[in-house]
Formats: structure tokens, sequence, C-alpha cells
């Protein structure tokens, strides 16, 4: 069983999770799941996949598989006290998005959603 520090400072246990290794918690995965699923519907995205060390959680949308991941969110505690934990980069690699909340750093992937079903 691994450890990690709680907001208080205290020290949470996590079964199956490395020492140090960084994750989602539950609402946070649920959120990115929930775009993910609308994402899927609009025929955007058709994959994902998740890496986690202890530097950063990712999650990696695909519109195929044999690609590059089309969005890429990024949660890197260490950033929290500057720019923000959370980062969007788009499919080249680019920074579309930082910031502390998560809700406004998906921001841009749902309007692309928006207009996707618009059309």
């Amino acid at each position: 069983m691994s450890a990690s520090t709680a907001p208080g400072g205290s020290v949470v246990a996590f079964p199956g999770r490395a020492q140090g290794q960084i994750g989602f918690e539950r609402e946070e995965l649920q959120r990115i799941l929930d775009l993910y699923g609308r994402m899927v519907a609009a025929g955007e995205w058709r994959d994902y996949a998740m890496d986690f060390d202890k530097n950063a959680a990712i999650f990696s949308a695909f519109r195929r598989a044999a690609e590059r991941p089309q969005a890429r969110i990024e949660k890197r505690p260490s950033l929290r006290n500057k720019q923000g934990m959370w980062t969007l980069f788009g499919e080249h690699g680019q920074t579309l998005k930082r910031g502390h909340d998560l809700a406004n750093v998906l921001a841009p992937v749902e309007r692309r959603l928006v207009k996707a079903v618009d059309e």
C-alpha cells in the first residue's frame, strides 16, 4: 500500500498506487471521463490513455489510437502555487490553457464540443 499527503498534511494510504505516484481524485476523473464520453458521442474522440508517475497524472484523448493525442490533460501538483496544477495541451503539444481549476482548463474542449454538435 502506498501513502500520500492529504491537504491537512496527514498521510493517506491508497492501495495499488505506487509510493509518491500522482493520480486523479474521483471528482476530477469523473469530470474528465464525462467530457470524454460526450466527445466520443460527437465523433471527435475514439480512445484514451492515462499515465501516472511521481510528477504528473496525464489523460490523453485520441481521434485514432495510432495517432498522437488530440488533447492531453495534465495534473502537476508541484505547480499548484505557481501557474496552476492543470494544463491542457493540443494535438501538436502546444499549451492551450493552464490554471488552478479543472473546469476552466477544460473550457476550450467544451467550446469545441458545442461547435461539433451545432454543425
